[in-house]
């Protein structure tokens, strides 16, 4: 006991090292935000903050994990930005949303993160100026993309800056906890679809009820004894609910992909992506000949979707992602050679590429 005491003892004065320093460089971030005040320089930098996580996890000689690091530094600098001066961010809630674990992954627990009711309300949030950023779900990789949130890039003239991959993990909830006494489920049509064949088999002539967004079929559960829903774990503990089943995906390789909007462009960190949309002449080969100065400059495009106009009657709005940044010559030069095939073009963004893995 003795030997375990000392061991002790040394993480002790280690960990009052530690706060030593974070106070240190608390102090060092309050000078930073003086100065970023004088010139009316951006307090956030998505690329100053991936130099950092990469700076840090390739000196890393462990045996600390490098897997750890990141989450650790984003607390970190979360809590050192709200010493300079605190993020606003809107997120499509309520709490306990995948999109809220999106935002808190993005910008950690010092941000102020806002729900707001729908996609079109985060945007709007943004666009007026009420927060500096907003998180939106715009992918699943099993699902495929959320319409909606595309269709508001057109009414909107704001930026993606940033994009979080989020793995997503679903279970049935209810107040007792018993399979036997759910009469009705409660979820996002969402995650409803991405359960849809451990319903079946699990749940079978159990009705679906609609909610807004997996927290808000969470607090209607919270209500409701005969009452499940399909939501986060997080949700489980905001709403006092209890697990019927944990992980009640289809497919356990399964990711969201949500934006990260702004109406400020995002710096090149030299592993970015870039986001365009467009309309085309109707004529035959128009989509081959404007994608041709991609292939020509060897650009590789990560995602094509095609969403209506909504504007005209059989015309159609094309969203496209591509490595590179719009600070690339090559990337740039192939955009302006697209524009030329185009109806209309818009930039919606070069932004750092998202990980899986962070």
């Amino acid at each position: 006991m003795s030997e375990l005491r000392g061991l002790r003892e040394k993480i002790d004065a280690i960990d009052d090292e530690i706060l030593r320093l974070l106070n240190k460089r608390a102090e060092i971030v309050i000078e930073v935000a003086l100065i970023k005040r004088k010139e009316n320089a951006r307090f956030y930098s998505p690329q100053r903050e991936k130099e950092i996580f990469e700076r840090l996890t390739s000196i890393n000689k462990g045996p600390f994990p490098n897997s750890a690091i990141k989450p650790l530094f984003r607390e970190i600098l979360s809590a050192s930005l709200s010493l300079e001066q605190p993020l606003k961010v809107a997120y499509f809630g309520p709490v306990a949303t995948f999109t809220h674990l999106a935002a808190m992954r993005y910008f950690g627990a010092s941000a102020s993160l806002i729900p707001v009711e729908g996609i079109k309300d985060v945007f709007e949030a943004v666009y007026s100026g009420q927060t500096e950023f907003g998180v939106v779900p715009v992918e699943n990789s099993n699902e495929g993309v959320v319409s909606y949130t595309l269709d508001m890039f057109m009414d909107y003239e704001l930026k993606i800056s940033g994009e979080v991959m989020l793995k997503i993990s679903h279970n049935l909830l209810s107040r007792s906890g018993e399979k036997s006494k759910i009469k009705k489920i409660y979820s996002h049509p969402q995650p409803t679809a991405q359960c849809r064949k451990w319903l079946e088999r699990n749940m079978p002539g159990i009705p679906i009820k609609e909610a807004t967004s997996t927290a808000k079929a969470a607090e209607i559960a919270s209500r409701e004894d005969d009452s499940a829903a399909i939501a986060s774990e997080v949700a489980a503990k905001i709403y006092d609910l209890h697990f019927v089943e944990r992980h009640i995906e289809d497919f356990k390789d399964n990711y969201t992909r949500f934006f990260i909007i702004s109406w400020e462009p995002a710096a090149k960190t030299g592993r970015d992506k870039t986001s365009i949309m467009f309309s085309t002449k109707d004529r035959p080969g128009a989509l081959f000949t404007v994608l041709e100065p991609f292939k020509q400059a060897k650009i590789n495009l990560t995602k094509i979707e095609s969403r209506p106009s909504k504007r005209k009657a059989w015309e159609y709005i094309f969203f496209v992602d591509m490595e590179g940044h719009t600070e690339d010559k090559k990337v740039m030069k192939a955009i302006e050679e697209v524009s030329e095939g185009c109806l209309y073009l818009k930039i919606l963004g070069s932004y750092p590429a998202g990980d899986a893995n962070d």
